[in-house]
């Protein structure tokens, strides 16, 4: 469980992962400290993954957005079939869905080329039976902070 102060140092470290201890602390009215061990507590039950750059992939050559559903023909290879698409390099994130579709799959390309060839290697897993491709004209909003809020007491 965590509490407001928690919630608080999520919510600045998802804006900015390098705000300093001493930062957070002001913020929050601890000491760095106590800052530092509530980060620590935060990191080993998991709630923190780790930390990392946001890179804009416009800039790094990637402008192609496109999102891919991915369809079996064996829901029991979906474990198989789910690493193999993290296994993309092209594939930024993998969801499991329910419904017709059973994945869908995020993937930034260089252009529509690229595009391309990743869906048709998508098709070529094993398990695959067709896959629907919508691109995207732009990325409005991309990877967003997870709300931060202190879990709430238990019914009893």
């Amino acid at each position: 469980m965590f509490d407001e102060i928690d919630a608080t140092i999520l919510t600045i470290l998802q804006e900015n992962a390098r705000t300093s201890n001493a930062e957070i602390a002001r913020r929050v009215g601890m000491t760095a400290s106590a800052v530092f061990g509530r980060i620590r507590r935060l990191e080993q039950a998991g709630v923190i993954r780790g930390y990392a750059a946001r890179v804009d992939p416009v800039a790094m050559g990637l402008p192609v957005l496109a999102y891919v559903f991915v369809r079996l023909s064996a829901h029991r290879r979906a474990r198989e079939v789910g690493r193999a698409l993290c296994a993309v390099p092209a594939v930024q994130e993998v969801a499991h869905l329910t419904g017709e579709d059973c994945f869908l799959a995020k993937v930034r390309c260089r252009d529509t080329a690229q595009l391309e060839e990743v869906v048709l290697g998508i098709n070529d897993i094993e398990a695959v039976c067709g896959t629907r491709t919508v691109i995207a004209f732009r990325a409005l909003r991309e990877g967003g902070a997870v709300p931060a809020a202190p879990a709430a007491p238990a019914k009893g």
